[in-house]
């Protein structure tokens, strides 16, 4: 038997909400994404949050997905459009950081950013999600290495995506924030 869930307009709006959901995380963190909210985004009733999703929780889970699905997809263009050539240390150092923190995140968004990790360890539903989307974005991030001429393992990489995420944290705090520019300069100097 098909459900109204199931149908293609059904789809497309179950799609709709997780659309709007995955902006209203984006620009405002976990608490912005309210039912009301994602429903007055999407331009549906309000009930078709409930309908279409068993909890807020579902909801959250299915916009995480897909705000780091759109990430990974980006990546993977980009990926796809790099060559096997060796590459200097610095635009290495520029394609990590358009991976890990946005090709031209400002201020606002990369602190949304940082809010969404942490605030994940206060959500243990999204832990599963997390690490898959985790697993996957190394993949892409080790593959760069690869064909940029810098092969990594996975310790290394490890290591050198925590030291970007604690330049980043710290330059949060300057007087006048330059986080990239921070996490470049670690970068650089640890793949010396």
């Amino acid at each position: 038997m098909m459900t109204a869930a199931s149908t293609p307009k059904g789809e497309r709006r179950r799609a709709a909400l997780i659309e709007a959901a995955s902006e209203l995380l984006l620009e405002g963190g976990f608490d912005a994404v309210r039912h009301r909210a994602v429903a007055e985004r999407a331009g549906l009733p309000l009930a078709s949050t409930t309908y279409y999703f068993d909890s807020l929780e579902d909801l959250i889970s299915a916009a995480m997905e897909h705000s780091g699905r759109v990430e990974l997809d980006r990546g993977r263009a980009a990926l796809a459009g790099l060559g096997t050539e060796h590459r200097d240390a610095d635009a290495l150092i520029e394609l990590v950081l358009d991976q890990l923190l946005g090709e031209e995140a400002g201020l606002e968004v990369l602190l949304l950013r940082y809010e969404r990790f942490v605030t994940t360890g206060r959500r243990p539903y999204l832990r599963p999600l997390m690490r898959t989307m985790q697993a996957e974005f190394q993949e892409l991030l080790t593959e760069i290495f690869t064909r940029s001429g810098f092969p990594i393992d996975q310790k290394r990489l490890q290591q050198l995506i925590a030291l970007v995420d604690g330049a980043v944290v710290n330059a949060l705090i300057e007087v006048d924030p330059d986080p990239r520019a921070a996490a470049r300069a670690m970068l650089r100097d640890a793949l010396r």
